[in-house]
């Protein structure tokens, strides 16, 4: 018997799997548009690190970890190279599965790429209107989340507060300014997009990941990980769709790791400390980066301002 802290009860419990043996883990992988920045590291290796663990207990870990291949940032790099988006996001996934190799972590059981699900998103939709959880408006869909009343408990957030923040424009079509996309119209005739009952367009961001773990690993698991950051709205929104659909309990436990900082500031463009995990493994060691993941809890904040990657080499 162990412990794992639960984002969900925000307390740690005893860990109870769904199958005594065997578990079913899931992990928000990258958007493939880019090289990594170093933070986007620290969830691969942590969770890595949890699966070997588990291993170790004597669980056999079905461990899935998705590639977001379709979304707006691939397009637009796309648009600018003049290429077709597959080709940017293979581009990119190759490059996080080269510097993924050179820390010597394990494969996972499956990536999914969600280009690979279009039929099964479709239909995952077509199930949450049937049940009353969403609705569309000319050819876009939107999950209503006053039909999920549960619907703020992992983030600790109401909808009234949502709501008070947050304002319908003149022209949108949502029922309520917090309704989030499941599916999008195409709005160009070149964009990339699929065939819908809606008509032409793309999954949402959300819904990708509720449709992957159902369709790989089943209506409830064990364990969903990620970085804090995805705790709202993308891991609430994930629940509301996946119970919305199912009627069962999505996640039993949920795990997120914390960001890093750069001397106290958080990474951003407009701060010029932007990182890429590339440029790090070439300039330092891979076996550096994933000590100084790990060398922390995984629900601290990792400092990775350069005093503190000298002193971490100083000391090994």
């Amino acid at each position: 018997m162990f412990h794992i802290y639960n984002t969900n009860t925000k307390q740690k419990s005893n860990f109870v799997p769904f199958h005594p043996v065997a578990l079913r883990m899931y992990v928000c992988g990258p958007t493939v548009y880019d090289f990594l920045h170093v933070g986007n590291f620290r969830g691969a290796i942590f969770f890595n690190a949890v699966r070997n663990w588990l291993e170790r207990r004597g669980f056999r870990v079905n461990y899935v970890y998705n590639y977001t291949d379709v979304e707006d940032r691939i397009l637009n790099r796309a648009q600018t190279e003049g290429v077709a988006p597959k080709e940017i996001s293979e581009r990119y996934i190759r490059e996080f599965e080269k510097d993924y190799k050179s820390l010597h972590l394990r494969p996972h059981t499956h990536n999914p790429r969600v280009t690979e699900f279009i039929p099964q998103i479709v239909t995952f939709i077509e199930q949450l209107i049937a049940k009353g959880k969403a609705y569309q408006v000319n050819g876009d869909v939107y999950f209503d989340v006053h039909a999920f009343p549960q619907y703020g408990q992992l983030s600790n957030k109401n909808i009234e507060d949502l709501e008070a923040g947050h304002r319908i424009d003149v022209g949108d079509r949502k029922r309520h300014s917090v309704d989030f996309a499941l599916w999008k119209a195409a709005k160009k005739e070149d964009e990339e997009s699929w065939d819908s009952p809606w008509g032409k367009g793309r999954p949402g961001w959300h819904i990708e990941c509720s449709v992957m773990s159902t369709v790989l690993l089943g209506e409830t698991i064990d364990i969903h990980g990620g970085g804090l950051d995805l705790v709202f709205p993308h891991h609430e929104n994930e629940v509301a769709q996946s119970e919305g659909c199912t009627g069962k309990l999505f996640v039993r436990y949920w795990m997120h790791n914390n960001m890093l900082e750069f001397g106290s500031q958080k990474m951003s463009k407009s701060l010029g400390n932007v990182r890429t995990g590339r440029s790090f493994i070439e300039e330092y060691n891979p076996e550096i980066l994933k000590f100084m993941m790990l060398n922390s809890h995984y629900r601290s904040i990792i400092d990775f301002s350069d005093e503190q990657i000298m002193r971490t080499i100083q000391s090994l």
